[in-house]
């Protein structure tokens, strides 16, 4: 990116950022480099190092270029990528967290990031605790003397409780604790994680990065002080994203704007066309003041995407529920968003939350929006919530 390209909106910056057509002998598009060894020309380049790149796990032009292009959308001063959301989570966590460490995580985090902490992180003698996603600044009164790290997750992935990340972070800052935020949900675009006090920021390139369902990436940014310590674990590890997978994300890159901008028109119109149909208790949306932590939404968030849930009114069943999902012509039941295609899962938080009790009056389903023609999709809906009654 040439300096003078700071000057240009986000959107611009978007289509230009991680690429140098001078030195990709004129194409476009960065090229995909494959590769594990490095030649030095000389003994002395070998033993000081004296080359761009050393050895594949310690990058490549392609791996470079995505970094360079993140860490400017983000703000940081440098990004590592891994090959799943969870393995940047997982990163993020042992790049703060050492033995005897205390870690404080909201109840209403990612299920799979939960397990994580269950089946890795505890092995290493680190103490975990849970806490409501809506404390804000009351967390100072759950800090102990070994706390190094304090988890958010704004909004939550299912819930979507937004969380007071200025309050959580000020906290953290006067104590001398890290923090960490995923934010797959806003993505940079929609929240400035480093902005508003965040020293690591996790992402989920799978999701609105990837934007076509076939792609698995972590990215994790960091502010200066975190940097080098972040560097320093992923070096260790060496937990490299494919060179396919980078030129995926790269080109994903070129039109993100534009599809979290109309996953967010077309999220916002079908949340507001359930909200009104009579099966609907209530919607779960952070633009909706009905949303626990709207407020914060409003005060720091530039926008919404496409992922939202709704709670059913009661009196419905599982029976009832798998007549609507299971003959659904459009909407399909998958884990993941940020896609081209709509997808719809019904959840369950009660038997894991320890921090705060989720119990909803009726049944729980979490909805991406793609994009097919929103009428269809709203009589695939519609189509489905009268067989509830059936």
């Amino acid at each position: 990116m040439k300096q003078t390209d700071t000057e240009f909106s986000l959107a611009t910056r978007l289509t230009r950022l991680g690429r140098d057509h001078e030195l990709q002998q004129g194409f476009v598009n960065m090229p995909v480099y494959r590769g594990s060894t490095v030649v030095f020309k000389t003994l002395a380049d070998l033993e000081q190092g004296n080359a761009r790149f050393t050895y594949g796990t310690l990058g490549t032009p392609t791996i470079e270029a995505l970094e360079n292009a993140w860490s400017e959308i983000s703000g940081a001063a440098g990004t590592v990528i891994s090959p799943s959301g969870l393995g940047a989570l997982a990163l993020a966590l042992l790049t703060t967290l050492k033995s005897g460490d205390h870690l404080l995580m909201p109840d209403s985090v990612y299920r799979p990031t939960r397990r994580l902490c269950t089946n890795l992180v505890e092995k290493f003698g680190i103490e975990i605790s849970y806490y409501d996603p809506l404390i804000g600044a009351g967390i100072a009164g759950l800090l102990r003397d070994n706390t190094s790290t304090i988890f958010l997750e704004s909004p939550g992935s299912q819930t979507f409780e937004v969380q007071d990340v200025p309050a959580i972070t000020a906290v953290a800052k006067a104590r001398g604790i890290k923090t960490i935020l995923d934010n797959t949900w806003a993505t940079p675009l929609f929240f400035r994680a480093h902005e508003h006090g965040c020293d690591l920021s996790v992402e989920a390139g799978t999701k609105y990065l990837g934007g076509h369902s076939d792609l698995l990436m972590g990215l994790v940014s960091a502010n200066a002080e975190t940097w080098p310590q972040l560097r320093k674990t992923y070096d260790a590890m060496a937990m490299l994203p494919g060179a396919e997978d980078c030129f995926l994300a790269l080109r994903g890159l070129r039109t993100m704007n534009l599809r979290v901008q109309e996953a967010q028109r077309r999220g916002l119109e079908m949340a507001q066309w359930m909200a009104e149909q009579p099966e609907v208790l209530t919607v779960l949306h952070p633009a909706f003041e009905s949303c626990p932590g709207h407020e914060f939404w409003k005060r720091d968030f530039k926008g919404s995407t496409g992922l939202f849930s709704v709670i059913l009114k009661p009196g419905y069943d599982k029976r009832q529920l798998a007549h609507m999902l299971d003959n659904l012509e459009i909407f399909g039941m998958g884990y993941s968003w940020g896609g081209f295609e709509s997808l719809i899962i019904p959840f369950d938080c009660r038997d894991y939350r320890t921090a705060t009790r989720w119990n909803p009056d009726g049944l729980a389903l979490r909805l991406q929006i793609g994009l097919e023609d929103m009428d269809d999709l709203k009589r695939d809906l519609r189509a489905g919530l009268d067989r509830l009654g059936q």
